[in-house]
């Protein structure tokens, strides 16, 4: 039976679950255990146990939910078709009573083109962040700012865009600076079906100090993104976790894997050897550049001052706020801020 790669073994680990989502551009793996069904792990389901601290290195088998759908020998294509739609299966097994695959449906098949929605709709604010000089993709920028650099048929504000009106966003904040007469004319060409505000810098005020701008503009919560980074995730889960933990801000962390190409030494007093590893694998949580923020942060933003999110969110984790760090993975991370990633997303 062809499972279009989507196997997974239950000693296999939660990095190894991630890294075989992120090679086949899905989030959803049929679990077997001696060749027999034995569950199914989702991406949701490892962005849990991470957030509960569960080390990457943990088996599959020890953080599969006990309760999962899967189809019956006896049900009907149409019952299984429906329940896939209700629940936003990407695919749905057959399993009889020995645990045996008998077949599955897989989402693609059944529904075409359509996309998995989210899983809850919101209409809530967002900013993004277009005020920067775009430094590190010059010369291009020297001509078009950043948020207006293409990827395919669409700059990156319009696929930003995109991304949250599919979860019911429709108002957007977009702090300027560089070329922003530029931004504007491109904008207000294309004729988008959404309420854009543009607030200006003066002059640069880092990756926060703007939204001191804000400040009676927006009271309630709201997302803000970087305008050179793409997040492929249902953005409703973020709320939600956001929501559950009482969180003032929830930082988006995509998970960086690196591969040391060299044995690494452990050592300690009078140079004796505490560990030898051959060639390590190093996973890090980076920021994203997409967060969520309860309004009433605004008025901890000096007004007129530079200030970079990250010395906001230090602050606010000092006087013991909540700052929540929900992770994705590293392929649901696209940063085209640098001219090599640029390069590999444009290219795709």
């Amino acid at each position: 039976m062809d499972l279009k790669g989507r196997i997974i073994t239950k000693e296999k680990t939660i990095l190894d679950a991630l890294r075989k989502m992120d090679s086949i551009d899905k989030k959803l793996l049929v679990v077997l255990n001696n060749e027999q069904f034995d569950g199914l792990v989702s991406a949701g389901d490892i962005q849990r146990a991470i957030i509960q601290d569960q080390p990457l290195d943990t088996p599959i088998g020890n953080i599969l939910r006990k309760k999962i759908r899967v189809a019956s020998p006896g049900d009907s294509f149409e019952s299984i078709k429906q329940m896939m739609l209700d629940f936003r299966m990407e695919l749905c097994p057959v399993i009889d009573e020995n645990k045996e695959i008998l077949q599955v449906y897989f989402w693609e098949d059944i529904f075409k083109e359509q996309e998995l929605q989210p899983k809850n709709q919101f209409d809530l604010p967002v900013v993004i962040m277009a005020g920067g000089f775009g430094t590190r993709l010059k010369p291009i920028t020297n001509v078009i700012p950043k948020p207006l650099i293409p990827i395919g048929e669409k700059t990156m504000l319009e696929h930003i865009f995109d991304r949250f009106s599919k979860h019911g966003c429709n108002s957007f904040h977009i702090s300027v600076n560089y070329k922003a007469d530029l931004i504007d004319f491109y904008l207000k060409s294309k004729n988008l079906p959404y309420s854009i505000d543009y607030f200006k810098e003066d002059k640069p005020m880092g990756t926060a100090g703007s939204l001191s701008l804000l400040k009676g503009v927006i009271n309630e919560t709201f997302f803000v993104s970087n305008c050179d980074i793409l997040i492929e995730q249902d953005y409703s889960e973020i709320l939600e976790y956001h929501r559950t933990n009482n969180n003032d801000i929830t930082i988006i962390a995509a998970l960086k894997h690196y591969s040391i190409p060299y044995g690494t030494i452990e050592t300690t007093h009078n140079g004796q050897l505490v560990s030898l590893l051959e060639k390590p694998e190093l996973t890090f949580k980076i920021n994203s550049g997409m967060y969520i923020l309860e309004p009433d942060l605004l008025s901890e933003i000096p007004e007129n001052e530079f200030l970079h999110i990250t010395q906001l969110i230090n602050k606010i984790h000092k006087k013991g706020g909540n700052v929540g760090v929900f992770p994705v993975s590293e392929k649901s991370w696209k940063d085209i801020g640098e001219w090599e990633e640029y390069l590999k997303i444009s290219m795709v």
